[in-house]
């Protein structure tokens, strides 16, 4: 652990929704949303999670990326059920336990996590990214595809244009252009990061196309062991 670096959070699974909101409540003040976070980074990993039709199988994907080329060095994935009941705004309770048993399983230890979903740009200010950065200890972002909160004005049509994106007077967020012409995604600090070293970073792994190489590499891994899972039945990884 660095000097100044806070000790991970235990993560422990809530007993209902009134609990899950109490505990986003008392952990959000424990996040590190100033950073300025890893501005190099070698490794950047890519975190995300497919779900089954029916909702009762999911796979929990992590693959790690080599910073300069965006080549996996590493990934990992864990199979099971959702730790938590379908929820607006507990989302982050159906999935920790999977991805942190993937994580767990990694040989490679990533500088900065990078979540499809959101951190600070959440209804409590206490997204995916927030505490997944909180339990592992480790720097992390969350990239969202669609908005959970706030509104903006822009961006430009450019790529790197951005604009702030707000919610009830306070800036939760960047609203980045990745590609031109194409649709924004919606970049927020989850913990020991900066909101303008998190934007950098995104531009970064998005060379080619709007979504960051981190959720495309990761999302393609969870998708193709939640179909190898299906086609056996559904079943469970019990290592």
């Amino acid at each position: 652990m660095s000097v100044g670096e806070s000790p991970p959070v235990p993560y422990v699974p809530p007993a209902d929704a009134t609990e899950a909101r109490r505990v986003q409540e008392e952990l959000r003040s424990r996040v590190d949303l100033v950073g300025p976070g890893p501005a190099a980074p070698a490794t950047v990993a890519g975190l995300d999670v497919a779900y089954a039709q029916d909702g009762d199988l999911l796979a929990a994907a992590v693959t790690v990326l080599d910073a300069v080329s965006l080549a996996v060095v590493d990934e990992a994935v864990f199979v099971g059920r959702p730790a938590f009941p379908y929820v607006p705004g507990l989302f982050a309770f159906r999935e920790m336990p999977a991805l942190l048993a993937a994580l767990g399983r990694l040989t490679v230890r990533p500088e900065l996590l990078v979540c499809d979903g959101h951190g600070l740009a959440h209804p409590r200010r206490f997204g995916l990214a927030c505490h997944l950065g909180l339990v592992t200890g480790l720097p992390a972002i969350g990239v969202g595809k669609t908005p959970l909160v706030g509104s903006w004005t822009g961006p430009g049509p450019e790529r790197g244009d951005s604009a702030d994106l707000c919610d009830e007077g306070d800036v939760v967020g960047r609203v980045l252009r990745t590609r031109e012409g194409v649709r924004p995604v919606f970049v927020s600090v989850g913990h020991r990061m900066g909101l303008d070293n998190a934007v950098e970073r995104v531009l970064a792994l998005t060379p080619r196309y709007r979504l960051p190489e981190t959720t495309r590499t990761a999302d393609q891994l969870c998708r193709r062991a939640l179909a190898s899972a299906v086609v056996s039945g559904g079943d469970l990884d019990r290592r």
